[in-house]
């Protein structure tokens, strides 16, 4: 029988329909696939930015940075960031009646963030292949949920963090700033940077066409937060120098200053601070001259306040006792056209009246003396000529020049403090060793529980003779108005004309004291410096030596140091408005 002939059974007619149904719906959705990617691959596009697996960054709270017991010189407060999607809202379909459309989403926007519509337009149009925009950044919350009230497209909001300084003025050029991706810019925030920034996190969400989470897929890396940094500064030294410092500049209506206050025992910056300063909490106007750390970048000669290093370097030698007898008669010394002056003929003096004199012509002629590079060596050994090394940006190595073969008028010139530069922190570092017998310990920004290894550069007995030799400046010399009521002081002052275009200038100066307190037992190590004074007073004792002895009278007293002087005596003070001589070239 022929099989073709025969009836069709209902099952196979059945089968066939269902079979060319299925074809049908094959080739639409093909066709539709084939459209919607090859002709009109917009929608596709579209949904892709309406339901999107998006990664965000999870900020790592930045280390903070504290003093010494604890109090907080720099924190991070969370904020809010405005965001925008300027693709996301430019695909927003126009509807007059509805009001809708990426021109009155602008508008809405403009009006709830207080700024002009023509503005946002443009930066909308100029970012319109964009899918991320910052608005507004690190805004308090309030201001933020105003803005994300308006329900705008493509507009949301992400959490970050601004750093704030409650010290402010008074400790920026320690603590620095960060710029407001929270990257260290100057002091500590720059650097120790890596330390304190932490390693941000990584989540993955679904977003909307708002730019709102749909749904968390997860964590994929937990954020780690940033170190504390403790630092060896005391707030309360620190607001003290400031103070001071700028009550100082002031009066005498000086360029600059600065002053640094180590701990003689640990080598522990327990202050430093600098003039002028700024506020890292407003830098709308800012000075890039404000931001100097001044006190480890600026140099100077040092002048008459190196004297009791060429003393000390006399002292070693074995050619000279504190009762050795030099004769600076008759008050000058010629080497070619070059002179050196004392303020007048002091005749036959012993080292402690040299140093109460200031005697430039005692101390190039024991300088000359000793073998050609023994009073360099003494510098270079206190730490002259290279950086403290405390890792500040920008830290001066300062200048001690080097030379084969020396002629005698650099090395009288060196003797007493000219020819070479030194930092405010590299002068106070070498006052230290002085007040600690000598012993050298590395200075350090840090706190320190057990101080660190040290060198021993001076004897214990000369630098003690030495230390007895600057009391007596103290008491007898320019350096009166250094005194402390209740405590023995000892320190040197200097009065050194800056240097110009051409040579040195004879009516600029810088104003130095360089002391120790308590001089029986030194605890604390200060050196104040004011930069061109253009009063009526500018030498070292009339316009550093009164501030030394204002903040160390408080640092004493706040660090609960007890007076040393005899009770009979802690009541006395001769505080004269002049220093009792003139002085060139020296202190």
């Amino acid at each position: 029988m022929n099989i073709d002939n025969r009836p069709h059974t209902p099952e196979k007619w059945r089968f066939r329909f269902v079979y060319g149904i299925a074809l049908l719906l094959f080739f639409i959705a093909g066709g539709r696939l084939f459209y919607l990617t090859a002709v009109d691959n917009a929608f596709l596009k579209n949904q892709g930015e309406i339901r999107a697996v998006r990664t965000e960054a999870i900020p790592a709270t930045r280390g903070m940075i504290l003093d010494r017991r604890g109090e907080p010189l720099a924190v991070s407060t969370p904020t809010w960031t405005i965001i925008a999607n300027p693709r996301v809202l430019w695909n927003v379909p126009v509807d007059v009646e509805k009001k809708t459309g990426p021109e009155e989403e602008i508008k809405r926007l403009a009006e709830v963030m207080g700024v002009g519509r023509a503005w946002l337009q443009e930066r909308f149009e100029a970012n319109k292949s964009r899918s991320f925009m910052y608005l507004r950044r690190q805004i308090p919350p309030t201001e933020a949920d105003s803005i994300m009230a308006a329900n705008v497209v493509g507009v949301s909001k992400t959490k970050e963090y601004k750093r704030f300084y409650p010290a402010g003025e008074v400790a920026a050029h320690v603590v620095g700033f960060t710029n407001i991706d929270d990257k260290g810019q100057e002091g500590i925030e720059l650097a120790f940077d890596t330390a304190l920034e932490g390693v941000s996190g990584r989540r993955s969400f679904v977003k909307d066409l708002s730019g709102n989470i749909i749904s968390g897929i997860g964590v994929d890396q937990t954020e780690r937060p940033g170190e504390n940094i403790e630092l060896s500064i005391d707030l309360r030294l620190q607001y003290l120098a400031y103070r001071e410092l700028k009550a100082a500049v002031t009066e005498h209506r000086a360029t600059s200053a600065s002053a640094v206050i180590l701990d003689v025992k640990t080598g522990e910056i327990l202050a430093m601070v600098n003039q002028p300063s700024y506020n890292p909490n407003d830098r709308a106007v800012l000075e890039y001259e404000d931001l100097r750390n001044r006190a480890v970048i600026d140099l100077f000669e040092p002048g008459s306040t190196m004297k009791p290093f060429t003393v000390s370097a006399a002292l070693m030698s074995g050619q000279y006792t504190t009762e050795t007898k030099i004769d600076t008669s008759p008050g000058h010394m010629r080497f070619g056209r070059f002179t050196i002056r004392d303020a007048r003929n002091y005749g036959v003096i012993d080292f402690e009246e040299l140093l109460i004199k200031s005697s430039n012509v005692g101390a190039s002629k024991i300088a000359l003396s000793l073998p050609q590079d023994a009073v360099w060596n003494m510098d270079y050994e206190l730490g002259m000529g290279s950086p403290v090394g405390i890792g500040f940006p920008g830290e001066a190595s300062g200048v001690l020049p080097s030379h084969p073969k020396w002629h005698p008028s650099e090395i009288a010139t060196l003797s007493y403090g000219y020819g070479l530069s030194v930092s405010t922190l590299q002068l106070a570092q070498a006052y230290m060793a002085l007040g600690n017998g000598g012993y050298r310990v590395p200075v350090t920004i840090f706190k320190q529980d057990v101080p660190a290894q040290g060198k021993q550069i001076i004897p214990n007995k000369v630098a003690q003779d030495v230390v007895e030799m600057l009391e007596a400046v103290v008491q007898k010399g320019s350096g009166r108005t250094a005194q402390i009521p209740g405590y023995r002081v000892a320190g040197k002052t200097g009065t050194v004309h800056k240097v110009g275009s051409k040579g040195y200038e004879y009516d600029q100066y810088i104003a130095l004291f360089a002391g120790l307190a308590p001089a029986s037992d030194p605890r604390l190590a200060m050196v104040v410096m004011i930069n061109d004074p253009k009063g009526r007073e500018y030498y070292g004792g009339e316009v550093a030596a009164p501030v030394f002895s204002r903040v160390m009278e408080g640092a004493l007293t706040t660090l609960n140091i007890y007076p040393d002087l005899p009770e009979g005596l802690r009541e006395v003070r001769i505080s004269p408005k002049k220093p009792p001589y003139q002085v060139v070239h020296g202190g």
